[in-house]
């Protein structure tokens, strides 16, 4: 499939011959077939080709200078300095310089922050599809978790300001918001979290007052990311707004005010973070800070709610594209490992149990590369108008989110054991790894929030199970490529979790929410999975996916048999051709799908 699944053979000169190396060096997208491969299922011809050679140029930074700088980042954490030298509130972050060089490739070389929001970035004629900025994110992650954070933001801020903001407000902020020249660029925030809670807003009590035509904000901020942001969306509650969600509103809070002075709020202290080191998160003071309102304040019940939730769903997509990335970035240490590393007197890969704990860290990182691919196929045809597609989004974001975050803990940590106890040392990329994996569960939401997401909201109140069951029924049904049975098993099991999703939101058994959520993310990556699969080998390219698609159902979807054991013909067969390097065709595929 790539070259990371080849047998690295040596001859040991000295003892550190024997410790296996890492991914640095190697160029991100060119070891991706995977990748490689759905460009052709989910981008337009005209689009991959013009992409590629940017695709190609960042697979190559992210797994050499980004892979350094992101490393030193991590050591050298940003340093807040409160005062300036005449002792003036002149607060300010200092950041390590790897970090400014990471910045100029995210925001600077590529546009990662404004190609969805300004024509002509990177030369594409147009505003570039999601589906190509999310491959941006995608490579960028694997080495540099923390800074997509505020590539996401900015991107996000700049979208909910192009939508709600007054023409002076716009003026003020957008152009500059999608430069991509360091010295003029204002990068984004959102500040959410108050002491009075995280995912439930309805607390906030940040309070907005009218003085004289001009919004002021008190109160303060408890967990504010990209604390060195120039403009922070925030939602607060005006002097007199009612409690609860109805109350709040959304405003835009510069840095700096039009006069260059320092706006009124202050970051009193940076958090000491487990994970995504390289990012300023703090906690913010307002003392009568200047913002400007998005929309109306009080004219819509939860209108800043609302407009609040456009930004959460593309950060929760990013995030699922970031679990994703660093997934890949995991497996490729394992396989790398495990291709190298001998021990009982053959190479790892050889042992039957090792390759078992593979395939769990292959699969569940192939069904996220997968999931977000076809989530920014879905939200390309939402902003072209497409109404079951937008409602086929507003499940499946959640849906990316939940299950990837928790994805990435597993794969991170089964990644670290495969390296064993150089794994758990910080001269490896691997502790990062783990430490990052664990922010995925908490950032926009917990497991319990994007599951009840799913339920309450996306099955009880929009109905976006039904589309998204008949957008699968419809793939397997126009498929005519997969063996009948197995077509008709993954519509069965499409089926099934569609209606008991439903059950469990019609009936409002919360404590089921997870397993309702898990079950349709797993068959919706299965029937992705296998349509890839068989497209691809119509191509005449790998058609290795469709073995992918049946290790989901067997191990994911199918109960198991604690107490005895199953049938593994399947698995030994579709293991070998997925830690193979050579590709298989259609035929090939179906005849071990059969076994």
């Amino acid at each position: 499939m790539n070259s990371i699944n080849k047998k690295q053979h040596f001859v040991p000169h000295e003892l550190s011959d024997y410790v296996a190396p890492d991914c640095h060096g190697l160029n991100f997208y060119d070891v991706d077939a995977g990748l490689q491969d759905l460009m052709h299922c989910y981008m337009p011809e005209d689009l991959r080709l013009h992409m590629e050679p940017h695709f190609k140029n960042l697979g190559q930074i992210a797994g050499t200078d980004l892979d350094d700088w992101s490393r030193e980042a991590d050591r050298h954490i940003p340093k807040l300095h409160t005062r300036d030298a005449r002792g003036r509130n002149e607060d300010w972050i200092e950041f390590h310089p790897s970090y400014r060089k990471m910045e100029q490739v995210a925001f600077g070389d590529f546009g990662i922050h404004n190609m969805s929001r300004k024509s002509g970035v990177l030369g594409w004629d147009g505003i570039v599809p999601p589906a190509a900025k999310y491959i941006f994110q995608y490579l960028f992650g694997q080495s540099e978790f923390g800074l997509l954070c505020p590539v996401s933001a900015t991107d996000s801020t700049a979208m909910l300001i192009k939508s709600y903001a007054d023409d002076k407000t716009k003026e003020r902020f957008l152009d500059r918001m999608l430069s991509q020249d360091m010295n003029e660029i204002l990068k984004g925030a959102q500040f959410m979290t108050e002491k009075t809670g995280g995912s439930d807003v309805s607390n906030i009590v940040l309070e907005a007052r009218d003085e004289g035509g001009v919004w002021k904000l008190y109160g303060e901020k408890w967990f504010c990311s990209c604390a060195d942001a120039d403009v922070t969306l925030l939602l607060a509650r005006p002097q007199g707004a009612p409690e609860g969600n109805s109350g709040l509103a959304l405003f835009a809070l510069p840095r700096h005010l039009d006069d260059g002075r320092r706006n009124s709020y202050r970051i009193v202290r940076l958090k000491e973070k487990l994970g995504t080191k390289s990012m300023a998160s703090g906690e913010v003071i307002f003392d009568g800070a200047v913002a400007y309102p998005l929309g109306d304040v009080g004219a819509h019940p939860n209108g800043g709610l609302k407009m609040m939730m456009d930004q959460v769903n593309i950060s929760r997509l990013s995030h699922g594209v970031r679990a994703a990335s660093m997934m890949r970035r995991c497996l490729n240490e394992a396989l790398t490992v495990a291709n190298y590393r001998k021990a009982f007197g053959s190479t790892l890969v050889d042992k039957p149990l090792l390759r078992r704990q593979l395939m769990k860290l292959m699969v569940p990182t192939e069904q996220a590369l997968s999931m977000f691919m076809y989530v920014a196929d879905n939200l390309d045809k939402a902003d072209a108008g497409d109404e079951a597609a937008a409602k086929r989004t507003r499940i499946l974001t959640p849906l990316l989110k939940y299950r990837t975050a928790r994805d990435n803990v597993r794969v991170a940590t089964g990644a670290m054991e495969v390296r064993g106890g150089n794994g758990f040392i910080e001269d490896w990329v691997n502790p990062r790894l783990v430490r990052d994996a664990h922010l995925g569960v908490l950032w926009e939401g917990t497991s319990n929030i994007n599951s009840l997401d799913v339920t309450t909201r996306a099955i009880a109140r929009v109905g976006a199970h039904e589309d998204l069951g008949e957008e699968l029924t419809a793939q397997l049904e126009d498929n005519k490529s997969l063996p009948g049975q197995y077509a008709g098993q993954l519509k069965g099991l499409v089926d099934q979790a569609v209606k008991f999703a439903e059950e469990v939101a019609r009936s409002g058994k919360e404590t089921h929410a997870r397993k309702a959520s898990s079950a349709l993310y797993h068959v919706t990556t299965a029937t992705l999975l296998a349509n890839e699969g068989s497209m691809l080998g119509e191509m005449g390219r790998d058609a290795r996916r469709l073995l992918l698609s049946r290790m989901v159902v067997d191990h994911k979807l199918n109960s198991a048999q604690p107490l005895s054991m199953e049938n593994d013909a399947f698995d030994t067969a579709a293991t070998d051709v997925l830690l193979s390097d050579k590709s298989i065709g259609l035929d090939e595929a179906k005849g071990i799908l059969t076994l």
